[in-house]
C-alpha cells in the first residue's frame, strides 16, 4: 500500500495492519461516508497468505507507516500497542519483555527466551543480538500464546516476526526520510528498489539514528547524559523469480553503540539506611527522579555489531509449495552497568560476549482447494557461544555490608595482618561457552467439515542438545569469591544434556457468517532446558580450604511447559466500519524456570503458574474524518510451590503461593485517536493523539509494595501535513506529552542490596519528520 493512500477503490484501506487501520502514516482524502469500510488484513502467520479474520491465532499486525508514524524504531517498541504484551528496557537485552505475563527469568547466554523474535520467519537469538533496528518493514505481526507450529524455532510465550520489505519488479523507487528533535535527535532511513530484470531486482535500504542522554550521573557531572544511542544499520535484499519459483536473499548489518541500562537505587527494604550507616557517608542517591548516583566503575555501555545473512526459496507445484528457509547470525556484544546504582560500588556487572547462529527449515504447504489443508515441516539449528561476565564491588562496601566493619579493620580482627586492596577491587569473572543444536519437525491437517465449520491438529516433535561449559576465573582480590560464586574452579566445569518433547495443537473454527469466525484452541507450548551462567555445583566435601571447588559442575535445569487454552472471535460490524478481535485463554506452566541468588544466580525449575485473560482490539471508522483504535488487556495469573532446595537441603521459598509474576501489569489500555482533513484534491492535514497505559507491576515475587513501579500513562501528539501529487510529507510530533516519568521496571531487593528502578522514561520529546517518496 503507498504510504499516502488510506482510501483505495472506494474502501478504506487498512493494508496489512490488523491494527493500524487510519493510523498508518499516510492521507485519507475524503469520500462519501457510506463507503468507508475497513479492507481486507492480509498476513502469514500460519504459512499461507490469508485474512487476519480468519487466523484462529491471537495475533496483532501492524504495517510499516503505521511503524513509522509512531516512531516505533526497535522491535521492543511495539509493547506499546499489542494487548497482552508488557515490559521493556533501555538496553539490548529482552529479559524483561513478557506476554501474558511470562518472561525470560534468565539474563545469562545458557538458556532461551521465553518470548521469540523472529524476521521473516527466521530465529533472531537471544539477549545481544536479537534487538534491532526496524527500518523499511513489510509489517511486523506479534502472536500470543505457545508458538512452536508457527516457527522453526520454540517460543513458549509468544512470538515477534518483522517482515522486511522485499524488492519488487514493477519500477525503479524508494524513499528519503529525515528526522531532527530535542537533544540531538537525528534520524536518516531510505531505500532504493532497482528492477534488474525480468527475473532479478534488488532492495537496498540504511538507518542512522543517534541522540543525546537524558539522564545525569551526579556521580560524574561533567559526564555525558546517559540513555543515548547512536545505531546504524543496512541491508540488501536481492530477489530473483523463474516460471514456477522466486528466491530471496538478504544481507543485513547493524551497529549499535548505547547506554547501559541506568539504576536509581531506593530505600524500600532500608539497605540505604544500613549501609549508610555501617559505611559511614550518605549514599542516598541525589537529584531527580531521572537522575541517577552510581560509580560505574566498569562503565556504562551496550555495543552490538551483528551480520544477518538469509535466503529463501519458494518452489510451486501442483497442489502444494515447497519453502526453504536459511539464516545465519554472527555478533560481537560488549555490555556494562551498575547494578546497584550506588555511588559505592557493590554490584557492577559486565559482560562480553560472540557468537554465531545457524538455522534451516524446509516445509510444503498445500494449496489446493480439496477439505484437507495442510503444512509440515523440519527444521535444524546451531548455535555457538562464548562470554566473559564480570560482577565487581569496592572490597570495604562488601566487608561492612556483611560484617559491619572495613576490610582492614576485619582482616585485624581476624589476626590476618595487613589487608593489601585493589585499584579496581572485588571482581568476580567467569567464562562461559555454549555448543547447542536441535532439529524439529511438526504436521498440521484441517479439515473442512462443512462450508462453516472446520477443525485442526497437529503435532511437533523437538530435540534440542546443548554442550556447556562454565569456568569461574580465581580471585585476585584477597576477599576471595566472596559474593557473587562463594567457589572458583580454576578449570572448566563442562555438562551436556538433551531434552524433547511432543507438543500437540488443536483448533475448532467456526463462521456463522462471512462478517465473524469463532474459535477455540488447546496448544501444549515448551520450552527447553538448560545451564545457569552464574552459578556452580560441588560437594561442600569437594571444596578446598581456599574455596576451589573440585569435581564442580555447572547450574543444570530442566524444560518447563505449558497447556494454553484459547477462545476467540473476530468480526466486523456496521457494514465494515467496526472491526472487533476478543481472546480470551486459560493456560498452565509447570516447572517454570526461575532464578535465586545463593552463591551465585542459579536457576531452577519451580512450581507451577496458572493464568486466565482476555485480550481485545476494537478499530472503528467514526466518519470520513475521525478513526480510532483501541487495544486492552486483562490477565490474572499466580505461582504456586515455588520453592527451591539449597545445597545443605535447606528449602527456601521464593514466592508465596497466590502472588503474581514480576514484570506483569494486571490490566493495560492503549489507542489512538486520528483525525484528517482534505485542503486540497491532493493533499491533506492530519493528527493523531495515541497512548499507553497500564496498572502496577511487582519487581519480585515477594510482591512487596516497596518493589512496586505504580501505574502509569504515556500519551503522544502527532500534527501532519501530506501531499499526495508530490509524494512528501511533514510531521510534527511531541512524545510523552505529559512528561509522566515511571521506570520500565523495579526490584524488590534484600538487605543488604538496595532494590532500584530500571530503564527511566524518556521525558517530553518534541520532533520532525520529513519524508520524500518516488516511483509512485
Amino acid at each position: 500500500m503507498k504510504s499516502s493512500t488510506w482510501f483505495k477503490s472506494g474502501k478504506y484501506a487498512a493494508g496489512v495492519s490488523a491494527l493500524a487501520v487510519s493510523l498508518s502514516a499516510g492521507s485519507a482524502l475524503a469520500q462519501d461516508e457510506t463507503s468507508l469500510t475497513i479492507e481486507e488484513v492480509v498476513v502469514t502467520a500460519q504459512k499461507r497468505a490469508e485474512s487476519v479474520q480468519d487466523v484462529p491465532v491471537a495475533i496483532a499486525a501492524f504495517d510499516a507507516s503505521f511503524t513509522k508514524r509512531m516512531n516505533l524504531d526497535d522491535v521492543k517498541d511495539l509493547v506499546k500497542f499489542t494487548p497482552g504484551f508488557a515490559g521493556d528496557s533501555k538496553d539490548s537485552f529482552i529479559d524483561y519483555v513478557n506476554i501474558r505475563g511470562i518472561s525470560t527469568n534468565d539474563f545469562g547466554v545458557g538458556g532461551d527466551p521465553s518470548v521469540g523474535f523472529f524476521q521473516n520467519g527466521l530465529y533472531q537469538g537471544r539477549n545481544g543480538v536479537v534487538v534491532s533496528s526496524m527500518f523499511d518493514l513489510e509489517r511486523a505481526e506479534v502472536l500470543r500464546g505457545p508458538q512452536g507450529f508457527l516457527f522453526g524455532k520454540n517460543a513458549i510465550s509468544g512470538a515477534l516476526n518483522i517482515h522486511t520489505a522485499r524488492p519488487n519488479f514493477d519500477s525503479t523507487s524508494g524513499y528519503f526520510e529525515l528526522g531532527l528533535g530535542e537533544r540531538g535527535i537525528f534520524e536518516v532511513e531510505g531505500a532504493v528498489n532497482v528492477p534488474l530484470s525480468e527475473m532479478f531486482a534488488l532492495r537496498v535500504a540504511a538507518y542512522h539514528s543517534e541522540e543525546d542522554g537524558y539522564v545525569k550521573n551526579l556521580s560524574y557531572p561533567d559526564d555525558d547524559k546517559q540513555v543515548a544511542h547512536d545505531k546504524t544499520a543496512m541491508r540488501a535484499t536481492l530477489g530473483i523469480k523463474g516460471e514456477n519459483w522466486d528466491s530471496t536473499l538478504m544481507v543485513q548489518y547493524e551497529d549499535r553503540d548505547q547506554s547501559g541500562s541506568v539504576y536509581r537505587a531506593h530505600n524500600g527494604n532500608g539497605a540505604l539506611d544500613f549501609l549508610s550507616d555501617v559505611l559511614g557517608k550518605d549514599i542516598f542517591p541525589r537529584g531527580d527522579v531521572r537522575d541517577i548516583d552510581a560509580d560505574e566503575k566498569l562503565g556504562s555501555f551496550d555495543r552490538g555489531e551483528i551480520l544477518r545473512l538469509s535466503a529463501e526459496i519458494n518452489m510451486d507445484f501442483d497442489g502444494f509449495t515447497v519453502t526453504s528457509l536459511t539464516g545465519y547470525t554472527d555478533h560481537t556484544y560488549e555490555y556494562a552497568e551498575d547494578f546497584d546504582g550506588m555511588p559505592v560500588g557493590f554490584n557492577d556487572y559486565a559482560q562480553d560476549q560472540e557468537g554465531d547462529y545457524f538455522e534451516t527449515e524446509l516445509r510444503v504447504v498445500s494449496d489446493t482447494d480439496s477439505d484437507l489443508s495442510w503444512y509440515a515441516g523440519v527444521s535444524y539449528y546451531k548455535e555457538n557461544i562464548d562470554a566473559m561476565f564480570n560482577n565487581r564491588g569496592d572490597e570495604d562496601v562488601q566487608c561492612a555490608a556483611y560484617y559491619y566493619m572495613s576490610c582492614s579493620d576485619l582482616w585485624a580482627y581476624w589476626e590476618y595482618g595487613d589487608f593489601n586492596y585493589r585499584p579496581l577491587g572485588l571482581e568476580e569473572k567467569n567464562l562461559v561457552e555454549g555448543k547447542y543444536s536441535g532439529w524439529g519437525a511438526y504436521l498440521d491437517l484441517t479439515y473442512a467439515v462443512t462450508d462453516k465449520f472446520d477443525l485442526e491438529a497437529g503435532v511437533r516433535y523437538t530435540k534440542d542438545k546443548k554442550k556447556f561449559g562454565i569456568n569461574v576465573l580465581p580471585v585476585e582480590s584477597e576477599l576471595g569469591p566472596w559474593w557473587m560464586f562463594g567457589v572458583y574452579t580454576d578449570y572448566w566445569a563442562r555438562d551436556k544434556q538433551s531434552w524433547s518433547d511432543v507438543t500437540p495443537r488443536f483448533i475448532a473454527r467456526y463462521r456463522p457468517n462471512e462478517d465473524w469466525m469463532v474459535y477455540a484452541s488447546a496448544t501444549r507450548g515448551y520450552k527447553s532446558g538448560g545451564f545457569g551462567s552464574f552459578a556452580v555445583v560441588a560437594d561442600e566435601d569437594d571444596i578446598t580450604d581456599d574455596l576451589q571447588a573440585l569435581n564442580a559442575v555447572p547450574n543444570a535445569f530442566d524444560p518447563e511447559t505449558v497447556w494454553s487454552y484459547e477462545v476467540g472471535a473476530k468480526g466486523d460490524l456496521l457494514d465494515g466500519r467496526i472491526r472487533t478481535d476478543i481472546t480470551a485463554y486459560y493456560y498452565r506452566f509447570k516447572d517454570m524456570q526461575l532464578n535465586y541468588f545463593y552463591q551465585g544466580t542459579k536457576v531452577v525449575n519451580v512450581g507451577k503458574v496458572k493464568s486466565y485473560g482476555v485480550e481485545a482490539t476494537l478499530q472503528a471508522i467514526l466518519s470520513e474524518n475521525f478513526d480510532v483504535f483501541f487495544a486492552a488487556s486483562f490477565n490474572e495469573n499466580e505461582i504456586s510451590d515455588a520453592d527451591a532446595t539449597l545445597p545443605d537441603g535447606e528449602v527456601i521459598n521464593l514466592g508465596p503461593d497466590g502472588n503474581r509474576l514480576s514484570g506483569s501489569p494486571k490490566w493495560t489500555l492503549a489507542g489512538v485517536l486520528n483525525y484528517h482533513v482534505p485542503v486540497s484534491d491532493t493533499a491533506e492535514v492530519n493528527a493523531s493523539l495515541d497512548f499507553r497505559t497500564q496498572t502496577k507491576i511487582y519487581g519480585g515475587l515477594e510482591n512487596l509494595e516497596r518493589g512496586a513501579q505504580v501505574g502509569w500513562q504515556d500519551v503522544s501528539l502527532r500534527v501532519g501535513y501530506d501531499e499526495e501529487a508530490g509524494n512528501w510529507s511533514l510531521t510534527a510530533y511531541v512524545e510523552n506529552l505529559f512528561d509522566e516519568k515511571y521506570f520500565d521496571g523495579y526490584s524488590e531487593g534484600e538487605t543488604p542490596f538496595p532494590g532500584h528502578g530500571f530503564g527511566i522514561s524518556r521525558p517530553r520529546t518534541f520532533g520532525v519528520k520529513f519524508t520524500k517518496r518516488f516511483g509512485e
